[in-house]
């Protein structure tokens, strides 16, 4: 497992459905070591902070490996690394195999698992095109985030190396299925739940969707020999 690019970028303004729009989306490969903060890679921004960046999301990750995937899928999209938002690109990692709780030394930084990437409308500005949101969510190719517990230098080509693995966790690519699973699952959500580094907003998700589950339930009848209500 590895980082394959280094992609940072600041926030510009594009036009998309006759509006002004104000993203980070767009990124650019960055050569040699990077300083890692808290919060974002050095040269790196965000450009609404209410659902993006913070300490949960402070780096996004996408397989390197989905790209043949989109070429495949949208021949005329152009895909240099980065293209997807991401601030690394990686190789030997998968939604299916990551799980949240994960934790990573990568050059000098050590790192955590947070959540998946669920895209929003600026991922249809990056790419001009309306039906991206949908097919990137079916694709199930989201890619996901990291917390930084340790700040340091990281570049193109370091090693990423498992530290430690939360055994009462979930994978990326289970999260995505509960989420987007029209009919919840109270089991399946309460196994989310289990995984210690869930972000407070998602545990928060989870347990109001558990509860309303609980308060919809039919009330079983009483115990009567006679028809109830008679």
């Amino acid at each position: 497992m590895r980082i394959v690019s280094i992609n940072v970028g600041i926030p510009r303004e594009v036009i998309h459905g006759g509006k002004i729009l104000r993203t980070g989306i767009f990124k650019e490969v960055v050569h040699g070591s990077v300083y890692l903060k808290t919060l974002n890679l050095q040269g790196d921004r965000q450009a609404d902070l209410s659902v993006h960046g913070g300490p949960s999301k402070a780096v996004y990750v996408y397989p390197a490996e989905h790209y043949e995937y989109w070429r495949r899928k949208i021949p005329d999209l152009k895909l240099p690394w980065g293209a997807f938002g991401e601030n690394f690109s990686v190789e030997g990692l998968s939604e299916k195999t990551t799980q949240i709780g994960d934790r990573f030394q990568i050059g000098t930084a050590r790192v955590r698992v947070t959540e998946p990437r669920l895209p929003c409308y600026k991922l249809a500005a990056k790419f001009g095109r309306e039906d991206i949101i949908k097919l990137f969510l079916r694709s199930r190719r989201t890619g996901f985030y990291l917390a930084v517990e340790q700040e340091g230098h990281v570049s193109a080509g370091n090693a990423i190396e498992l530290v430690s693995r939360d055994t009462n966790s979930v994978t990326i690519l289970e999260f995505v299925e509960i989420y987007l699973k029209k009919e919840k699952d109270k089991r399946a959500m309460e196994k989310v739940l289990r995984a210690k580094a869930l972000p407070p907003n998602w545990r928060s998700y989870f347990e109001e969707q558990i509860a309303r589950m609980k308060r919809t339930q039919p009330r079983p009848e009483a115990n009567c020999q006679k028809p109830c209500g008679s």
